[in-house]
């Protein structure tokens, strides 16, 4: 007599593969012949699904900048789901929303001063490139309406983002995108800056490759410029000295918007809380995202400036004067994670505290260059990046087996075409930075 199996064994068995998961930027095919999995994380390390310690190189996804689980974070989420698990940010709110806004103001400098709430890096950029072209419209300015990005530019994976995006892989399969961008030229210069230490010292004439740009379309058509400070997903493309400074004299002088995409550079990575401090440069919009909860709950957010905020507040009253958001704008979890991840930052130091290891980093980082294949370095702040040698015919496969070795020798990197990114949380020690670079070695001595 056949026994017929439970409807709970069936649905296990239904369930225990790994098919239905169709995984974002992964090779998908290699990634389910040999899974590599994620059971646990704490502080500086993940555990993996047999027992063993990975230190962390790239703060998850640039994102875990505080660590992982830390205690006053997981305890803030606990208790914010058990009072308020959802309100909505639609003619209504509640009181976090407006003390994580207010908090969030005043660390950005004058006058960006406002703040419009997200759930991601890529919500942030459309965010931005919608306020700016809702603004030049609320000033009189409609015919601006052109955009300008920058080559090797990540800006997330919206239809805006891909637009003023400059990476080709993540532009390529989706049409023609939107119609009215341009870009400038990327600042990459390996012929005059390799193995440059902090900022390279040529490449700031490439910022006028905006003024030729505005001299093509006239400045009449173009609403915004949105650059990160430091190129981070395309491979750690550092701006050489005085470049940043004159994309912001030229936006200046044609009335042209500046927006800073800071979902990487923001939240201490450089060693100030956002590029803006470090670099001096204050632009009309920022874009943030990832270290604002420290990756334990998506949210992003949006500074703006005064003058745009109050550009919008005119006509009646009961009127809404902007027709954009997000189901799951300045939702209550995200801000208790977002207010307790602030709070961490604050006592332990943490948005200034690459500046105490950047030099230790940089001397680590850069004591590679002897390693094979090794053809540059770049750093600032606690970002690094090693580029390597492609192998003729096979671009990408050197840097992915670097990233697999490494996995397997216990320590988590990012690579990205031939490019190995590192960007580790802030609460790194001088020993596990020690640790990082070893390994590292090890591996790159290691693969072919």
């Amino acid at each position: 007599m056949s026994v017929s199996a439970s409807p709970a064994a069936v649905n296990q068995a239904a369930t225990n593969n790994l098919e239905a998961f169709w995984m974002p930027f992964t090779a998908n095919r290699q990634f389910k012949q040999s899974p590599r999995m994620f059971v646990a994380a704490k502080d500086m390390h993940y555990t993996t699904s047999d027992g063993r310690q990975v230190l962390d190189g790239t703060a998850g996804l640039w994102c875990c900048n505080a660590g992982h689980s830390r205690p006053r974070v997981v305890e803030a989420v606990q208790r914010q789901i058990a009072e308020l698990d959802y309100a909505p940010a639609f003619q209504m709110g509640h009181p976090k929303a407006f003390e994580l806004a207010a908090r969030l103001a005043a660390m950005m400098p004058s006058p960006l001063d406002h703040v419009f709430f997200t759930n991601s890096g890529s919500e942030s950029v459309d965010t931005a490139l919608k306020i700016a072209l809702a603004y030049q419209r609320a000033i009189g300015q409609g015919t601006r309406t052109r955009l300008i990005g920058r080559e090797r530019g990540y800006h997330g994976v919206g239809f805006g983002g891909i637009s003023v995006g400059g990476i080709v892989a993540n532009r390529k399969t989706f049409g023609t995108l939107l119609t009215g961008v341009d870009h400038m030229r990327h600042t990459h210069d390996p012929e005059r800056n390799a193995f440059s230490r902090g900022m390279p010292e040529n490449g700031a004439e490439y910022a006028e490759e905006l003024f030729r740009i505005i001299q093509l379309h006239d400045p009449s058509t173009i609403a915004a410029v949105i650059v990160e400070p430091v190129a981070g997903s395309t491979g750690v493309l550092i701006p050489p000295k005085g470049y940043l400074e004159r994309l912001r004299e030229i936006c200046t002088q044609n009335g042209i918007m500046l927006i800073f995409d800071e979902v990487i550079t923001g939240f201490g990575r450089l060693g100030s809380p956002f590029a803006t401090d470090f670099f001096g440069v204050t632009p009309d919009l920022v874009t943030t995202a990832k270290g604002l909860t420290s990756g334990v709950i998506p949210m992003g957010a949006v500074f703006c400036s005064a003058d745009i905020y109050n550009a919008f507040m005119t006509g009646p009253e009961h009127m809404i004067e902007l027709f954009h958001g997000y189901t799951y704008s300045a939702h209550p979890i995200a801000c208790a994670a977002a207010l307790a991840t602030l709070d961490t930052y604050e006592e332990e130091g943490l948005l200034t505290r690459a500046a105490d290891l950047a030099q230790y980093w940089e001397d680590g980082l850069h004591a590679l260059k002897d390693c094979p294949n090794v053809i540059d370095i770049r750093n600032l702040g606690l970002i690094g990046a090693i580029e390597l040698e492609p192998i003729a015919g096979e671009p990408t496969k050197r840097a992915f087996s670097a990233f697999l070795k490494a996995y397997d020798e216990g320590l988590l990197i990012r690579t990205t075409g031939d490019i190995i990114a590192l960007s580790p949380p802030l609460i790194i020690s001088r020993e596990q930075i020690d640790e990082l670079f070893s390994k590292l070695r090890d591996v790159l001595h290691a693969i072919d």
